[in-house]
């Protein structure tokens, strides 16, 4: 059986792990949509310990479910601006932030209306920027080729990998955190971001 994904919003650590071992990666906008999810919401390490970002959605009165790939995202209110903020605020001294910096910012500029589609290009930024290969194809749900990873996007299932401890902004103050979003990693290792996720692969293998 071949892993199938949902994109989630700036993944975690784990859920990076996991692509980083995949030859090529399908992703299926054909699932259903899943509420308290990583598919709207990631984890930073903020000044207070872990801070959760959530996207907020706009919520239809269909009776059916709503399909990953139809999801829409809400701008009622600026999540954009206030999101940006936070991460500026936790990573502004981190020692690789305002080498990625321009890279991020306009993805909080304008609105995207999918959040499938957003979540998938910040992981294809991210890939880009760790300089690692990365192919997907987006695929129908076939239940007798796929098996759904669902379980990389359920914030309440504890991770069974022991991550290696590495240097966070506030980690004098609360201690390591394991497992927030990749752009914590990435903004503390840079260039060393995709020699840590392999080391996590192994340690899971």
């Amino acid at each position: 059986m071949k892993p199938l994904f949902c994109p989630a919003y700036l993944p975690s650590v784990a859920y990076f792990a996991w692509i980083l071992q995949q030859e090529k990666v399908f992703f299926c906008n054909e699932t259903s949509y899943q509420k308290q999810t990583y598919r709207n919401r990631t984890e930073i390490y903020g000044a207070n310990g872990k801070l959760r970002l959530t996207i907020p959605i706009r919520h239809t009165h269909s009776e059916k479910k709503t399909l990953d790939g139809n999801v829409q995202i809400a701008y009622d209110m600026d999540w954009q601006k206030q999101h940006w903020k936070s991460i500026c605020t936790a990573y502004r001294s981190s020692p690789y932030f305002e080498f990625y910096e321009a890279d991020f910012a306009p993805h909080y500029e304008k609105p995207t209306p999918s959040l499938f589609n957003f979540n998938l290009k910040l992981i294809q930024l991210v890939m880009d920027l760790i300089e690692a290969p990365f192919t997907y194809e987006i695929v129908a749900m076939d239940p007798s080729v796929f098996e759904h990873k669902e379980e990389l996007m359920n914030p309440k299932r504890r991770s069974i990998v022991n991550f290696e401890n590495y240097t966070q902004v506030f980690s004098p103050k609360f201690g390591f955190i394991s497992n927030l979003s990749s752009i914590d990693l990435l903004f503390n290792l840079g260039p060393n971001t995709a020699t840590y996720l392999k080391n996590t692969l192994k340690e899971k293998n």
